[in-house]
């Protein structure tokens, strides 16, 4: 698509999708396989009579969700932009759904304008599965201790070289960047009711209701934790939990890279692994010694929130 003007209409249009990846082999096209990229492409190309692509701003993997994800595209037609998404959800399966639909000028590119994503990963620790949340979260049965898995979340924070929780081979421009904050949450706890925010589009300040402060992490000259702290300093004791998420919001993330994360959350959380082992592994820049991949069908993008002096919007 030409990003300078539009290829196939006079307008720009910004949606808002949320998805269950469950069916699709990610968001990016294929040849021969269902994903959310090819499925807009086919409901808007429907419904405004004319060939219609979309732009994502986050190619999620096979098997992950969104609530927030981003796309524009370029079409002419009289439908008011602001209610291209319901027109647009009749042409859709239902696991697909438009929240929100938004004129931007010509030339606005999601990928071009500073941003903070948030995923959340989520994680049914129990004996047994639980049928009712299978499809959105990992199932580890070995009880796990938030408390350390916020202590090894505690290294990560701030700006880095992530290559250790990076996809071995993937293709990236630098392996820098900048995690703003973790949350790990158990079911009880406060703030585990950290949500969509406003359609999907998360405001990663909400998640300061759980309670987070900024400590050290020892032998660090850095603010660098996001844990939950007693009133002597030290991270605050936490019964178990048979639901836990852990929420991670930066300016962008590498391939696999918050998957990456909750397994080496998950390993420090079963006693595998001593909290400062993250930063280790952080250190070695080596994905060799990080831990497993988690599975797709925990991850959820939660939301975007833009730069807004830099969105082009009122």
């Amino acid at each position: 698509m030409d990003d300078s003007r539009a290829e196939y209409g006079n307008r720009r249009i910004r949606l808002t999708v949320a998805y269950d990846g469950t069916a699709y082999h990610g968001w990016q096209i294929q040849p021969g396989k269902a994903t959310i990229e090819e499925t807009l492409n086919v409901a808007l190309s429907d419904l405004f009579e004319e060939p219609v692509k979309v732009l994502g701003l986050s190619r999620t993997d096979a098997g992950v969700h969104a609530l927030g994800n981003i796309a524009v595209f370029d079409a002419g037609g009289r439908i008011p932009a602001d209610k291209v998404c319901y027109a647009l959800n009749a042409r859709l399966p239902g696991d697909i759904r438009v929240r929100r639909s938004e004129e931007v000028p010509a030339g606005w590119h999601p990928r071009k304008v500073p941003c903070v994503k948030t995923y959340r990963y989520r994680i049914c620790n129990a004996r047994t599965e639980n049928p009712l949340t299978g499809r959105y979260s990992y199932f580890f049965h070995e009880p796990l201790d938030i408390g350390r898995m916020r202590a090894g979340a505690a290294y990560l924070v701030g700006e880095h070289d992530f290559a250790a929780f990076c996809a071995a081979g993937a293709q990236n421009v630098g392996t820098v960047r900048r995690i703003d904050g973790i949350a790990v949450v158990g079911a009880g706890d406060i703030g585990d009711d950290i949500g969509t925010g406003d359609l999907g589009v998360e405001d990663p300040s909400r998640v300061g209701r759980v309670q987070t402060v900024r400590g050290h992490v020892t032998g660090e000259t850095g603010t660098h934790s996001t844990g939950v702290f007693g009133a002597d300093g030290a991270a605050a004791a936490r019964p178990a939990s048979e639901s836990i998420s852990i929420t991670v919001w930066g300016n962008g993330f590498l391939y696999n890279m918050v998957r990456i994360i909750a397994g080496t959350l998950i390993a420090v959380g079963s006693g595998a692994k001593e909290p400062q082992w993250v930063g280790e592994v952080l250190a070695s820049r080596d994905r060799r010694q990080a831990g497993p991949t988690a599975p797709a069908k925990g991850l959820t993008l939660v939301g975007v929130v833009f730069d807004r002096a830099q969105t082009g919007l009122p």
